[in-house]
């Protein structure tokens, strides 16, 4: 198959194109002026449904929005949060006392021959 830029159009891309042009040229201004609008009984009814449905979606929100964000108990009335531990008055908090710290590695004691584990 050869690259686009190198083919020739065939008989048969000509004729295509000539009928397209003709087609074409029969459409006029008159041919594209917009449809004469509705009207009668169904244009009535489809406003006044397409109202209902507005209204009703608005309820609806309303509805949702009570519900969500204004009712008892929502996120705009947060319940408070019980403390981590129960406090306790009797007793006086003290800081704790610093204890001198001990050393980590303990001298190790030489192993006598005896203590290798043979009787």
């Amino acid at each position: 198959m050869r690259p686009r830029s190198e083919e020739s159009p065939s008989a048969t891309e000509d004729r295509l194109r000539a009928a397209f042009a003709a087609r074409a040229a029969l459409v006029t201004y008159r041919d594209l002026r917009p449809g004469v609008p509705p009207e009668g009984r169904d244009r009535g009814l489809r406003r006044v449904r397409g109202l209902a449905f507005a209204a009703l979606g608005g309820a609806a929100a309303a509805a949702a929005a009570y519900l969500f964000v204004l009712a008892p108990g929502g996120p705009a009335e947060p319940v408070p949060v019980p403390p981590a531990r129960s406090p306790d008055v009797s007793r006086p908090v003290t800081a704790p006392t610093p204890h001198p710290a001990a050393p980590s590695v303990a001298h190790p004691e030489p192993a006598t021959p005896g203590d290798l584990g043979r009787p």
